[in-house]
């Protein structure tokens, strides 16, 4: 496992991480006891790099992270965010809070649940529009002053407003969506900021949600409680011509003998050492699969291949329903 530096405020992790999420939300069944088997192999295989948020459970997520972390701390970069909030009671109820008060509290209430001292990159896992957003990266750079975070990211904001904020206070990294069906952060400036402020990328569903395994073939493989089916992306004539671009991403990955999701991950890799994709598994043989890919190298010619077949805005749908995609690019 290659490792790299992780921004330019100290951080160092492994350029493939580990996004838990789905351990216990949002893509359906799923048991600790197997989540807490496949956290550990992944530091056995050298991963270092964890990503969780406090909405996602709510609450359960950053728990389970701390449990399978115990006695294992050193050496690892455990990331979180906060700035979503959801009703325990009624998860789907949700709104936004980036009030400095509200930053404190949430960090501490992480710093808990995780188990451990010091949180390693805190991000704002989504803009509050009623709240100046420099107020709440003023909050959280006072947590970097009283050691509770070693460094502070953004994620899903727009360019100018990364530009703004690293100018207030040093940002470590930059979470947004990046894969071979999402590349916005080519075209809408985010990726060149980060690269002239020496900040890193790190692409969360980095295998499109799982669509460019190839292993979803049709919308009826979803869970009844897998959130995907409401994914523009997962319906209707969007899912047949989705499928169509994993085919031919699929007879490229055959011709390197890997899996389509590996070819997937590869490419996200080849785009520069300064992009960490973190890819969300429950199952060890998906996160064996998914490290393997580290080592997959990709020529210059396969690489025009792929941005042949796969061009910015190739996949079919919006990578969030309407009423979400507000939220992102503030």
């Amino acid at each position: 496992m290659k490792h790299n530096p992780l921004g330019s405020q100290g951080l160092h992790t492994s350029q493939q991480g580990l996004g838990c999420m789905g351990m216990s939300d949002f893509y359906g069944s799923r048991t600790d006891s197997d989540s807490i088997k496949t956290l550990h192999r992944a530091i056995e295989l050298g991963v270092t790099f964890f990503d969780t948020a406090d909405m996602y459970g709510p609450f359960t997520n950053e728990e389970l992270l701390g449990k399978a972390i115990a006695g294992k701390r050193d050496g690892l970069t455990i990331a979180t965010k906060f700035g979503i909030e959801r009703d325990p009671v009624n998860a789907s109820m949700r709104g936004l809070n980036g009030k400095p008060a509200y930053v404190q509290t949430a960090c501490e209430a992480s710093l808990r649940r995780l188990d451990i001292d010091v949180i390693d990159l805190y991000y704002l896992h989504r803009v509050d529009p009623a709240t100046p957003v420099e107020q709440t990266v003023e909050a959280m750079a006072k947590l970097v002053d009283q050691g509770k975070v070693r460094g502070i990211g953004l994620s899903e904001v727009s360019a100018a407003t990364l530009r703004r904020m690293h100018a207030l206070f040093p940002i470590s990294a930059v979470q947004s969506e990046y894969s071979l069906w999402s590349r916005d952060p080519e075209q809408d400036g985010v990726l060149e900021a980060c690269r002239e402020l020496g900040i890193a990328f790190v692409a969360y569903s980095p295998l499109g949600r799982g669509f460019l395994t190839g292993q979803i073939k049709r919308f009826e493989d979803l869970e009844e409680t897998d959130w995907r089916r409401y994914n523009p992306r997962f319906q209707g004539d969007n899912f047949a011509k989705n499928l169509e671009l994993v085919d031919r991403i699929q007879a490229i990955a055959a011709r390197k003998s890997a899996t389509p999701g590996q070819l997937a991950l590869a490419w996200v890799m080849a785009q520069g050492d300064d992009i960490f994709p973190i890819p969300g598994t429950k199952r060890i043989s998906y996160l064996e699969e998914n490290i393997a890919a580290v080592d997959l190298t990709l020529t210059a010619e396969e690489l025009a291949e792929i941005d042949a077949i796969a061009p910015v805005g190739s996949a079919a749908g919006t990578r969030y329903p309407e009423a979400m995609m507000g939220s992102v690019g503030r």
